[in-house]
């Protein structure tokens, strides 16, 4: 098992101890910027990312701006370069919050940007015209000149033809506003015409975002899952602690309202007892947080290059960044999986 973590220099020194006890004891990695070496291929986009992405969904919403460029700073110095927003998160202030931090910190060429567009209110779904408005008031808002990763949303256009969005794909990565381009919530049938499209000669799809984690398993694990590892796509879950249950902190159930949340509610209420039972006996023999061990299995999973995660404070941060260096046994792998079926 590695570690990577922060710490005292009590705490450090200890760690020290620890490993040079036995050559088989676990090897901590603690202190600033331990993930800097640390870097996966994201695809065949061309970028190598930190197999953790820091997401700004809480950002301007729940977390106000400080506290989201405390969160930025603490993601940097520990060594992450992938960041994740989207149009319609707070309405583009996210992306606002996440621009000023680029522009005071010196950070854009460090950082992987990925964005999401199609859900904001100014410029809904993926035809042709609002696509392009959404890219260049998303390429404003950052005060960037190039998305790195931009994901399409698909959840809220199921009517715009495929073959117009690559096309219209295919113009901003030719005017250098997009680098690559990935996925949201589409469908296995629509990755498979995404494909076809591509071997005519259209861009192709690189990255697929699609909300998975310990309790919310059957919209991935399927055709889903095995289109995405025929096509090769780098797979970076979003929900990955399932609104902050699965990080041990919200015992009742999740946040999310209306019909949805009363399904992931009475999901949780079936399977989320034993869910959390497994990771706390599992983050309490491997000395980590909980959060830690929930991302770690996510990492474990096939397909999976870098899940995205939401925080609302440095702690949190810290924790997260934990489960990118814990390999799990078979055993504790099997009992995660069997705890969440």
């Amino acid at each position: 098992m590695r570690i990577f973590g922060v710490g005292t220099a009590d705490q450090r020194s200890r760690a020290e101890e620890i490993s040079a006890e036995h050559p088989s004891a676990p090897i901590p990695v603690v202190g600033a910027g331990v993930g800097e070496g640390v870097r996966v291929p994201l695809g065949e986009t061309g970028f190598s990312v930190f197999p953790l992405m820091l997401g700004a969904a809480e950002f301007g919403w729940n977390v106000d701006l400080p506290t989201s460029h405390e969160l930025l700073d603490r993601y940097a110095e520990i060594g992450g370069n992938a960041i994740h927003t989207a149009d319609g998160f707070s309405g583009g202030r996210s992306e606002h919050i996440i621009g000023e931090w680029l522009r005071t910190r010196g950070e854009r060429d460090r950082m992987v940007l990925n964005v999401r567009v199609g859900s904001h209110a100014d410029n809904p779904g993926l035809g042709s015209v609002n696509l392009v408005r959404a890219v260049e008031a998303s390429l404003t808002r950052l005060g960037v000149e190039r998305v790195d990763v931009l994901h399409l949303d698909a959840s809220l256009d199921q009517d715009t033809s495929l073959e117009d969005t690559l096309a219209t794909v295919e113009w901003l990565r030719d005017a250098g506003k997009i680098s690559a381009a990935g996925a949201f919530r589409f469908a296995p049938e629509q990755l498979v015409e995404a494909r076809i499209l591509a071997s005519a000669g259209y861009p192709r799809l690189e990255v697929l975002d699609e909300p998975y984690n310990l309790v919310r398993r059957a919209e991935f694990e399927g055709d889903l899952r095995l289109v995405a590892a025929a096509q090769g796509l780098a797979v970076t879950p979003s929900h990955a602690l399932e609104h902050g249950f699965l990080s041990g902190r919200h015992r009742r159930g999740s946040r999310v309202g209306g019909v949805r949340g009363q399904q992931l509610r009475s999901q949780l209420n079936r399977r989320g007892i034993r869910v959390l039972r497994a990771l706390d006996l599992i983050a309490a023999d491997l000395g980590v947080p909980v959060a830690a061990v929930s991302i770690a299995w996510l990492l474990a999973q096939r397909t999976v290059v870098a899940p995205i995660v939401n925080a609302f404070a440095t702690v949190h941060v810290d924790e997260l960044v934990q489960g990118t260096g814990i390999t799990l046994s078979r055993t504790q792998l099997a009992e995660l999986t069997r705890a969440g079926a």
